[in-house]
């Protein structure tokens, strides 16, 4: 290196600061562009698990809004429904009384409501249930009479021994059993949770 190059380069390195031996010679800078490195890596991943996390609370968020969103219209929807009922109960009404050109209107309306998730709640023939059914009046199953002393032994082996496969007739020898004989309203199921319970007889026995 000449001369006057050693002098330029004493002159730009005095401009910033360093030596013309740190120019020259080995030095720190690998280490400090290392450890620059480092601190860079270092806050970008602060920046991705920050931008990770804000992602998931505004997932949660979402999810949270939406699903509140839903209720708030399934709710409304239910009420709407429910002030509807008065509306069926004097269609069917009318319908038991004779007048059939209320038919019509009564399964129109029915099948409205039932695309918005309304069904009806079986209940004549089918095991008291209380949280479907509302019981009006209980009455007791009229009482077996008893086997006649006349009878021939035979035919009272042949029904004792008939008796245990007899689900139905256990149910009712242990009082166990009780059953919708009549329903005097209807009963809804509104998006699979009762609306209104059904207002029935039961027979107990």
């Amino acid at each position: 290196m000449s001369e006057t190059e050693t002098e330029l380069d004493a002159a730009a390195a005095e401009a910033v600061g360093e030596s013309p031996a740190d120019l020259d010679g080995p030095g720190s800078e690998p280490a400090d562009l290392l450890a620059q490195l480092d601190a860079v890596t270092a806050e970008r991943d602060d920046y991705l698990d920050q931008l990770q996390r804000q992602r998931a609370e505004f997932q949660n968020y979402r999810k949270r809004v939406e699903a509140e969103r839903r209720q708030q219209v399934s709710a409304g929807v239910s009420r709407l429904v429910e002030s509807l009922l008065p509306v069926l109960d004097g269609c069917d009404a009318a319908v038991a009384q004779g007048h059939s050109e209320v038919t019509a209107v009564g399964q129109s309306l029915m099948v409205a409501l039932g695309k918005a998730g309304l069904e009806r709640i079986d209940a004549v023939g089918e095991p008291f249930d209380p949280t479907q059914h509302e019981a009006v009046t209980i009455e007791q199953a009229p009482a077996t009479p008893a086997p006649d002393e006349d009878a021939d032994a035979s035919d009272a082996d042949s029904t004792a021994a008939a008796e245990p496969d007899d689900a139905d007739a256990l149910a009712h020898a242990d009082g166990a059993r009780q059953v919708v004989t009549a329903e005097l309203r209807s009963g809804f199921r509104f998006d699979g949770r009762v609306l209104r319970a059904a207002m029935v007889k039961v027979r107990t026995g």
